[in-house]
């Protein structure tokens, strides 16, 4: 199925308001319903990235990315080149994302053996997946056609940051602490 496809059966009510899938290789894929760690998390780190960005960039919560006609995926987060629209025209696209972050509590090997892969083919320039229960994240850097040149693991007390993204005020790379960031469990 096309992304196009994909939208009319939206537009027609075939698929409803409050249905939480996403379109991956042409087919609609049935996400998980949002639990509280995951919200949490996720919220946190939007929080943290506008205070850092300011006008910088564009945080995307839970939206599409249009990657190509067969593949819309919702990521959790992800942090777009500043464009002046915000967006309204068309969702964005490949070019328009500096970097994917997907919360795992129930997805952990879907999003690292499908999602990862897909915005590695897309060149999507960076892309963390944090694991919800113990805050470890896997960070994917440099997209090559088999997948990421660059793959590490980052406990919550090492600092993460984008290579891609800076700091508004200060023009550095934006830091993110998990361990001083989310509550503690």
């Amino acid at each position: 199925m096309s992304v196009d496809a994909f939208h009319r059966m939206g537009e027609v009510g075939i698929l409803g308001p409050t249905e939480r899938v996403e379109l991956i290789g042409g087919e609609i894929i049935n996400m998980s319903p949002i639990g509280v760690l995951h919200a949490a998390i996720v919220a946190r780190l939007a929080s943290h990235f506008a205070r850092q960005l300011g006008e910088a960039a564009v945080v995307w919560c839970q939206n599409p990315l249009r990657l190509d006609d067969l593949n819309e995926p919702e990521p959790d987060l992800a942090i777009l080149r500043l464009r002046d629209d915000f967006y309204m025209s068309s969702h964005p696209g490949p070019d328009d994302v500096l970097l994917v972050v997907e919360v795992s509590d129930t997805s952990l090997a879907y999003d690292l053996g499908t999602k990862v892969p897909l915005y590695a083919q897309h060149a999507i320039p960076e892309v963390w997946v944090i694991d919800a229960v113990t805050q470890q994240t896997r960070v994917f850097r440099k997209p090559i056609a088999s997948g990421y040149a660059h793959e590490e693991s980052r406990n919550p007390d090492q600092p993460l940051w984008c290579e891609a993204v800076t700091d508004s005020a200060t023009g550095g790379h934006v830091i993110v602490e998990l361990q001083r960031l989310l509550p503690r469990r």
